[in-house]
């Protein structure tokens, strides 16, 4: 299983794809490749952050159904309305050759199964402090996925995304309000320049941001 990377932290799976009917297919992966990455984190002590899966939400990936498999046994596999995947990290699957089964309503050559590096839990409210520490984690958990030698070659995050669920997003960076359409970035420099930042409402994702 290969991955390129993408803007903000962002990996894309390949997947083998097959024809389930005329309105609905099934992409099957190798649970062996989710294993070996969540290994990269299950390994090093990562408070800050984790590994999330997921299947970009378009017209042709919509989920209807996921599983995982194995020779002799069916397992459920969750997932949430934004399309988050919850793969279990466990020895016995990757033993078993377990593969991970999603059933999408539409053409599912146009899917991809998304990794990205985001923070286990979001706040309100941060410190600089705050995200200093989680640029910190962010970086480190990267270039664990990245491995040796190539972590030695990896162009550090330029800050971080707050993404949010509404579109009419008010902040405010030590006293000075602004307002955002969904999606607000703070690079590292900023980061260093303020004492707090806080948001009208709690993010839905913070990510890293990777300027190309």
């Amino acid at each position: 299983m290969l991955n390129r990377p993408l803007r903000h932290g962002l990996f894309i799976l390949t997947a083998a794809f097959v024809a389930s009917s005329s309105v609905a297919e099934t992409v099957s992966l190798e649970y062996v490749g989710f294993y070996d990455r969540l290994k990269q984190v299950n390994k090093q002590n990562y408070q800050l952050v984790e590994l999330a899966f997921s299947v970009p939400v378009t017209t042709d990936c919509t989920i209807t159904s996921g599983s995982i498999t194995t020779e002799n046994e069916t397992y459920p596999l969750t997932y949430t309305a934004q399309q988050r995947l919850f793969i279990p990290y466990d020895a016995q699957l990757k033993s078993d050759r377990g593969l991970v089964n999603i059933e999408v309503a539409g053409d599912a050559s146009q899917c991809a199964i998304a990794m990205q590096v985001r923070a286990r839990s979001t706040q309100q409210q941060y410190t600089q402090a705050e995200l200093l520490a989680l640029n910190a984690d962010m970086n480190r958990l990267l270039d664990g996925l990245q491995g040796f030698p190539m972590k030695y070659f990896r162009k550090p995050i330029d800050g971080i995304t707050f993404e949010f669920l509404t579109d009419n997003i008010f902040i405010t960076v030590d006293d000075v309000q602004q307002s955002s359409s969904g999606k607000f970035t703070l690079t590292l420099d900023q980061i260093n320049q303020l004492h707090q930042i806080s948001f009208s409402e709690k993010p839905n994702v913070v990510s890293p941001l990777v300027i190309q």
